[in-house]
């Protein structure tokens, strides 16, 4: 009888590195006789724009017209050409509107807030400054239609982030173009060194019985024109 103790252990018939390389030469043996295709030298094209295609971005564009109003913010579809009535037919009858300096669209009695002019007549405004005045209108970055949420970069079109959180109302221009899908395809067009303001919906909190509040932390009333 043999002693358990003195017995061969088995040994397998292959390792597990001698398995793969077993493997691996079995595939090139397999594409021993297989002639690889040249490389396309022909730049890449990008596709054109198709109906498909256009119709699926307007459904983003309702998407984000939805959501926007879900956060109880008024949301207006308009044109280019229609843009200044409608600016003006949104703001209140008098007060002052702050505006940033690289914003191209007439505005009614507009101060502008100018970082970069040292001359006195525009310059920062101060926050008692900003507070007098009654609205604020800026450009937008982009537009995400998953969550309703308008990002700001605070390019000259959008100017300083105090200025879209002090006065009371917010008129912000957002182009059809600007409107992508989901967070992660309007990360793609940030620039993440810039400061970024994103919003959500018109500033809202609840107190300690649930009870909503608006206009503690920024603008009480956000109004989205929608540019086509």
């Amino acid at each position: 009888m043999t002693d358990p103790a003195t017995a061969p252990t088995p040994q397998p018939t292959s390792t597990p590195t001698s398995a793969r390389q077993e493997i691996l030469a079995r595939v090139r043996a397999a594409l021993g006789d297989v002639v690889p295709e040249a490389a396309d030298a022909s730049p890449v094209v990008a596709p054109r724009a198709t109906p498909a295609h256009e119709g699926a971005h307007a459904a983003l564009v309702d998407l984000f017209d939805e959501r926007v109003a879900d956060y109880r913010a008024v949301v207006e579809r308009c044109t280019a050409a229609e843009l200044e009535e409608r600016i003006a037919a949104a703001l209140p009858a008098q007060g002052r509107v702050v505006v940033p300096a690289g914003l191209d669209v007439p505005v009614p009695r507009a101060v502008v807030d100018d970082p970069s002019d040292t001359s006195g007549e525009a310059g920062v405004l101060s926050a008692a400054e900003l507070d007098a005045c009654v609205a604020v209108v800026t450009a937008a970055r982009v537009g995400i239609a998953e969550t309703g949420t308008i990002v700001l970069d605070h390019t000259p079109d959008q100017g300083r982030r105090a200025i879209t959180l002090v006065p009371d109302l917010h008129l912000c221009i957002v182009r059809t173009d600007q409107v992508v899908a989901d967070v992660p395809d309007a990360t793609d067009l940030l620039d993440p060194t810039r400061p970024l303001t994103w919003i959500s919906g018109p500033s809202a909190t609840s107190d300690i019985e649930l009870d909503r509040v608006e206009g503690v932390h920024g603008p009480r009333t956000l109004h989205v024109l929608l540019v086509d």
